[in-house]
C-alpha cells in the first residue's frame, strides 16, 4: 500500500474525518505527489524547500489564498502522520507559515438583505400545498431559513434527519467535521417553518414513502450538497443578491457577533475547532465598522 493510501486510511478509519475532508486529503496531495514526482521524490521524502517551492508554484498559477491555506493543511497532516509512522524523522512543515486569510474575507449579507431573502422566500398558498412544486419551493424556504438561524454547514443542512430536532428544547444536534457532535440553536421563526414543511409539504415529496432525513427530493431521496448549491444561488439571482450557502453561514456568525456574541459561544455553533477560525469574523465586524465611520462622520 502506498503512502497516501495509508495515510487516507489512517484519517478515515482511526481519526474518522468526513468524508469531504479526506477527498481534500487526496485532491490536495495527490497535486503535491505529482510535483514532487517532477522532482524524482515521493510522498514519503520531501524536503520545507519542496513545500514551499510548490506553493510558490499555486501562487504563481493564480491559486486562491484559501485553497493555498487547505494545502498547507493536507501537507501539514501528512507530515504528522508520517512523524508517526517514524518514515520521517524531521518535520518538514514545522514553522511553515500559512499566507495570511484576511485578504479575502468572508462575504456576509446586510440585515436587511437577509429579511429581503428570507421574506421574499417560498409560501405556497394553501390551495397548492399538496402540488410538488409548491412542496419544493416550500422546502427550498425552510433551508434557507435554517441555514441562517444556525449557521449550518451545507453537508450538515442536507444530513439534517427528522430525530436530530428537538421541537420541544428549540435546538439541532449535528454531526459536524471528524464525526463531532455539537447542539445548535434555531429561532423559533425556523422551528415554526420546519414543522409547516414537515407536516403541510414533505409528504407531497415522499409521496407514502420512508425516509430518515429531513430535506428530501422530489423522488423522495435525501437532498444533496450540489442541488441545494444551485438552488440557492438561482434563488439568489432572482432576487438580484449573490449568495450561497456559505453567504449564509457567513451572515449567522457576523450578526451574532454585531449583535454581541462572545467568540467561545459563537465557536460552538459553528462547529470550529480552532478559535482562530472563529476570529476571522472580528475582522469583518470591524471593517464593517470602519466602512459605517467613513460613509457617515462628517470628517472622514
Amino acid at each position: 500500500m502506498d503512502i497516501l493510501k495509508k495515510f487516507l486510511a489512517y484519517v478515515s478509519v482511526e481519526k474518522g474525518l468526513a468524508k469531504n475532508t479526506i477527498q481534500s486529503y487526496r485532491t490536495d496531495l495527490t497535486m503535491f505527489g505529482k510535483f514532487l514526482a517532477s522532482r524524482g521524490k515521493d510522498l514519503d521524502a520531501f524536503s520545507k524547500g519542496d513545500v514551499i517551492d510548490f506553493l510558490e508554484r499555486l501562487r504563481d498559477r493564480a491559486y486562491s489564498t484559501s485553497s493555498i491555506c487547505r494545502m498547507i493543511s493536507s501537507v501539514k497532516g501528512l507530515s504528522k502522520f508520517l512523524l508517526m509512522e517514524k518514515a520521517i524523522q524531521e518535520d518538514p512543515t514545522e514553522n511553515l507559515q500559512s499566507p495570511k486569510r484576511w485578504e479575502r474575507l468572508p462575504k456576509a449579507l446586510s440585515l436587511e438583505q437577509v429579511k429581503e431573502v428570507l421574506s421574499t422566500s417560498g409560501n405556497p398558498a394553501a390551495s397548492g400545498r399538496k402540488s410538488v412544486a409548491a412542496a419544493l419551493l416550500f422546502r427550498n424556504s425552510a433551508m434557507v431559513e435554517l441555514l441562517y438561524s444556525s449557521g449550518l454547514r451545507v453537508s450538515e443542512l442536507v444530513t439534517l434527519r427528522l430525530e436530530d430536532i428537538n421541537f420541544g428544547g428549540g435546538f439541532l444536534r449535528i454531526v459536524g467535521k471528524g464525526s463531532k457532535e455539537r447542539v445548535v440553536p434555531m429561532n423559533h421563526r425556523a422551528l415554526e417553518k420546519v414543522k409547516r414543511y414537515i407536516s403541510d409539504f414533505r409528504p407531497a415529496l415522499l409521496k407514502k414513502r420512508y425516509s430518515e432525513y429531513l430535506f428530501v427530493t422530489g423522488r423522495g431521496a435525501p437532498m444533496t450538497r450540489q442541488r441545494f448549491w444551485q438552488t440557492i444561488k438561482a434563488f439568489g439571482k432572482q432576487l438580484g443578491i449573490e449568495i450561497s450557502p456559505h453567504t449564509m453561514r457567513h451572515s449567522f456568525a457576523t450578526h451574532l457577533l454585531e449583535g454581541g456574541a462572545d467568540l467561545r459561544s459563537l465557536q460552538k455553533m459553528l462547529g470550529h475547532s480552532d478559535i482562530s477560525t472563529t476570529q476571522i469574523y472580528t475582522k469583518v465586524t470591524v471593517d464593517r465598522l470602519k466602512k459605517v465611520y467613513l460613509e457617515h462622520h462628517p470628517r472622514a
